[in-house]
């Protein structure tokens, strides 16, 4: 059953538009103070060759798909409490300078 909530929940997910990136500006100001990081297009963040990070909205509220170690984790960084807790764990994934 639980699966089947996420398949539907997948369905209505869809990547951030530029209005719902207007709405991450100060986060995406941080992400680009990062020197690990580069934005190729808006919003969407690698490190070296690889994708590391890109959102998403879903019913309002705002998530970022990131890849904090092999594989990507979706979180949500609706509220600027959820958008602390993501750049903290980006900044750990990143380690020293």
């Amino acid at each position: 059953m639980r699966a089947h909530s996420r398949a539907r929940h997948a369905r209505r997910m869809r990547h951030a538009t530029a209005e719902d990136l207007d709405r991450l500006e100060p986060l995406l100001a941080e992400l680009r103070a990062l020197p690990q990081l580069r934005e190729r297009k808006r919003g969407s963040f690698y490190r070296g060759s690889r994708a590391f990070l890109h959102f998403h909205e879903d019913a309002g509220d705002l998530y970022v798909d990131v890849r904090l170690d092999s594989t990507f984790q979706r979180l949500r960084v609706t509220s600027d409490a959820d958008q602390a807790d993501f750049l903290a764990r980006v900044k750990a994934a990143q380690g020293p300078g």
